[in-house]
């Protein structure tokens, strides 16, 4: 039954995220075809990033307490119509409210999705079964760019955006079938309300380690997503297609090695793969700006993925230890939202840099705020902290 789970859980997830990967590359450019600035572009991808991230722990302590399968049916549902919502603005500000719309449906995705994986997810093989969550995400959102490209150039902008509602309804008619009612890792429930969950979190200076680096390797996103198709379409004149495989050349090299560095996560040093991946990815950015062609950005993206392949398993697995002891819907949830936070940071950073300076100075600033997170979070994870000691739930396991 759990091997059913896992399975039915990350194909879902594959297939609703290739539909968003899709569209990824096409929003930036289709906002400014829309008379889009900087700024309004940032505000665009910060609109998501705040309706993601007020919800999240919301959400996330919810689902331990009334079950998290009912939150996925309803993120899927939210998706299906968003992709619909996108063909019908005609304005920026229409774009801005349907990310915000957006946002409030992907809350209800990956955060519920990855406290399902982990309640699943046996002691010590955390990195693993957080690689395979990974997988299915990447996988998915690194296939989508190359076919939105193709929707694009061959089809039409709005066709992206039918096939990004058309593959959500396929995720949602596998979760409604397939996905049986979902069990809590505790024998019972969490009822401890959000406040104190959050209070009782977010003391713990171990926790803080995690949260930082999460918040920095998002703040980089945004300009390696939202700014790099802008930066393609405008000074090299690339393809759809181009934008899309520089997209994907990341996202393939991430999924493809969530696996053996998932392992690797369980085995070594966390710290210290933390470090060497984001010093990978910072060095990355940095250098974007200074490539000449489409070949260089394809190297450098694919070795961004590197990078983040080593981070975003380390730093699950971390997450999910913690998880055992709060609850994994409000772990995640937080989890998430210092992912958001980045993310908003990093628009309205990256946005504001973008009109007063240039575009190359975002890459610049960008990397160097994550080789700082990543340093701060590490020292953070590796102090003793008292309060680790104190959960929300007992768990044999824990002695």
């Amino acid at each position: 039954m759990e091997k059913r789970t896992l399975v039915t859980l990350l194909l879902a997830l594959f297939i609703a995220l290739l539909g968003v990967g899709i569209i990824a590359p096409i929003i930036p450019v289709y906002a400014m075809d829309l008379g889009a600035t900087g700024v309004t572009l940032g505000l665009m991808v910060a609109a998501f990033s705040i309706s993601q991230g007020v919800l999240q722990p919301v959400v996330g302590n919810l689902s331990d307490r009334r079950g998290r399968k009912r939150f996925l049916v309803a993120g899927l549902s939210i998706y299906a119509v968003v992709g619909l919502t996108y063909t019908l603005a005609t304005s920026v500000e229409h774009l801005i409210l349907i990310r915000l719309f957006h946002g409030v449906g992907s809350t209800m995705i990956a955060p519920i999705a990855m406290a399902y994986v982990a309640d699943l997810a046996p002691r010590r093989q955390e990195g693993k079964y957080m690689g395979m969550l990974n997988i299915a995400l990447f996988a998915g959102f690194a296939g989508g760019p190359v076919l939105g490209g193709v929707f694009r150039d061959v089809i039409g902008v709005n066709s992206a955006f039918y096939a990004m509602s058309a593959l959500t309804v396929a995720s949602l008619g596998l979760i409604l079938a397939l996905l049986p009612p979902d069990r809590s890792s505790h024998k019972t429930r969490s009822n401890a309300g959000l406040l104190t969950t959050l209070k009782r979190i977010l003391s713990n200076t171990r926790v803080l380690g995690i949260l930082l680096p999460r918040i920095g390797t998002m703040i980089v996103m945004v300009p390696t997503l939202a700014f790099l198709p802008i930066l393609m379409d405008r000074l090299m004149g690339a393809t759809g297609i181009e934008i899309g495989i520089v997209v994907s050349a990341r996202t393939i090299v991430n999924a493809g090695l969530q696996a053996p560095f998932g392992r690797i996560a369980d085995r070594h040093n966390k710290v210290a793969l933390i470090l060497i991946g984001s010093l990978i990815i910072s060095a990355c950015v940095s250098v974007l700006p200074s490539a000449t062609n489409f070949l260089q950005l394809v190297w450098l993206s694919g070795f961004m993925g590197v990078g983040e392949a080593l981070v975003w398993p380390t730093l699950g697995a971390l997450a999910v230890e913690e998880g055992h002891r709060y609850g994994q819907g409000s772990m995640m949830g937080v989890f998430n939202m210092a992912m958001s936070a980045g993310v908003l940071i990093g628009s309205l950073v990256a946005g504001s840099f973008m009109d007063l300076f240039g575009l190359e100075y975002v890459f610049y600033i960008v990397a160097i705020v994550l080789a700082v997170s990543a340093v701060a979070g590490g020292l953070l994870i590796a102090r003793r902290d008292p309060t680790r000691e104190e959960g929300l739930f007992t768990d044999s396991n824990d002695s």
